[in-house]
């Protein structure tokens, strides 16, 4: 079953009565050499078990089972269910959840079925719920190794982005603070059906988290990064004293101790100085 021909696809759904959802972003991939590129990018091989947000029809389901031990997929369209069951008919290793991921208890879908396996995430995310699903993972503190997800190429370039940049934002920090992320190829538009308005790119997180913090350091410093993006023309001085009530006084001491002005964006300090300035402000 050639589950990227735009005919066999059309099939399928047609038979099952589906219709795309814009509401759950869902844009399905029909270009033959995403999945493989994804799932061999993503850790799926043998010794590993693979988490994935989203099926779709099962095109990177099916690459990924043909290529790890076990596959665990979390899909929240009940309507895809029964079309699950007919594309993925062949495979043993596949688990089909239909859940919300923001409210499942990945803990325990991960811990029962890869009991002893190394754990990875692969995801086709939709564009709407990129930065919480990512966030999520991240901050679950999930034995994983690492994600692997397509999502929209301006998300994709704010991830990658270098902390400390124009470019960067809370999630730039968010991502780099329990990993470390690389940007692996673009998708076109055209990739999908129905086509999005704009194209996408794959960009892979390992998880390696290299900076100690206690867990209520690690809660002040994502405060501490979340204020001041959130008032980012202001000065990282003026938006610490309107949000999180610290006086600008002090503000201006750390700064100067982690060699940053008094005037400086929280877009210009880099991950040393973010970390050193939550650990000497706090």
């Amino acid at each position: 079953m050639n589950l990227t021909n735009i005919g066999t696809v059309r099939e399928i759904l047609g038979r099952h009565g589906f219709n795309f959802s814009k509401g759950l972003g869902q844009n399905f991939i029909i270009n033959p050499d995403i999945c493989p590129k994804i799932a061999e990018n993503g850790n799926a091989r043998s010794g590993y078990g693979i988490l994935e947000i989203g099926t779709g029809i099962g095109v990177l389901t099916k690459e990924l089972a043909m290529r790890a031990d076990k596959v665990s997929a979390v899909e929240i369209d009940k309507r895809l269910m029964p079309v699950l069951a007919e594309t993925l008919a062949d495979f043993n290793n596949i688990k089909i959840y239909n859940e919300d991921v923001m409210k499942a208890n990945l803990h325990k879908i991960i811990n029962e079925d890869f009991n002893g396996l190394k754990t990875a995430v692969c995801a086709n995310l939709p564009y709407y719920i990129t930065s919480p699903v990512i966030m999520l993972l991240l901050e679950s503190c999930l034995p994983i190794e690492s994600i692997t997800v397509m999502v929209q190429k301006e998300a994709a370039q704010r991830l990658c982005a270098e902390v400390g940049t124009r470019e960067s934002g809370a999630i730039t920090v968010g991502v780099n603070y329990y990993g470390t992320v690389r940007h692996l190829f673009n998708v076109s538009r055209g990739s999908f059906m129905p086509s999005p308005n704009v194209d996408s790119a794959v960009i892979r997180i390992d998880i390696d988290k290299k900076y100690n913090l206690n867990t209520e350091q690690e809660k002040f410093f994502f405060k501490i990064v979340k204020s001041g993006f959130s008032q980012r023309r202001k000065t990282l001085a003026n938006a610490l004293s309107s949000l999180m009530g610290i006086e600008k006084e002090k503000t201006y001491y750390v700064l100067k101790s982690i060699d940053a002005s008094e005037s400086v964006r929280i877009e210009s300090l880099t991950m040393e100085q973010l970390v050193a300035l939550a650990i000497k402000i706090m």
